[in-house]
């Protein structure tokens, strides 16, 4: 759970970071900012600040913020009522991004688990995306990522978001955010 003062505060701090970046948000849109603590008490560590600004039956389009060393933590978009996973393209706008994908295991990664939940992240194949660098993801394809020291913007191109499907290594990961008081 994640305190009303805090979800502020990150709000505050992700539209602080995107105006940097050179992007403009309406303040409608400053309004729909999530706050995505994975329910793990750790926003710093394990998190993600998400502005969805379109999710239509055949198109999404994000922008996600990250704190310097932030990470998403590994998942995966399954199948849902028969229609394959999200396939997502990642273009980093600002800042350094490193993607976690199945592959051969990077032999020096830029990157770590979060410590105490390195048994929740298992793949291990490294690809660095610096602004203009993008990477797509197929359905169902398991993968985490992490900011780099001075945190990240990406904006996130793919077919329908289903997060609420989303199927997470870590069991103890709760995709809806919980706000409680101050």
């Amino acid at each position: 759970m994640i305190t009303e003062q805090k979800y502020k505060a990150t709000v505050k701090k992700s539209v602080q970071m995107m105006k940097r970046a050179g992007i403009v948000l309406t303040p409608e849109e400053r309004g729909r900012l999530e706050v995505a603590d994975f329910g793990l008490g750790e926003l710093e560590k394990t998190g993600l600040e998400i502005l969805t600004y379109v999710n239509t039956n055949r198109v999404c389009a994000k922008e996600l913020v990250m704190f310097p060393r932030q990470t998403c933590p590994e998942h995966r978009h399954p199948t849902v009522d028969g229609r394959p996973g999200k396939e997502e393209t990642f273009r980093c706008r600002w800042g350094t991004v490193y993607l976690y994908v199945p592959g051969e295991p990077t032999a020096r990664p830029k990157a770590r688990p979060p410590a105490g939940s390195e048994a929740y992240y298992t793949v291990q194949h490294e690809i660095c995306l610096k602004p203009g660098d993008q990477y797509t993801l197929t359905p169902d394809t398991l993968h985490w990522f992490q900011a780099g020291p001075k945190g990240a913007i990406v904006s996130e191109f793919s077919t329908r978001s289903t997060d609420e499907a989303d199927f997470f290594t870590d069991i103890r990961i709760k995709r809806a955010p919980e706000i409680g008081p101050a």
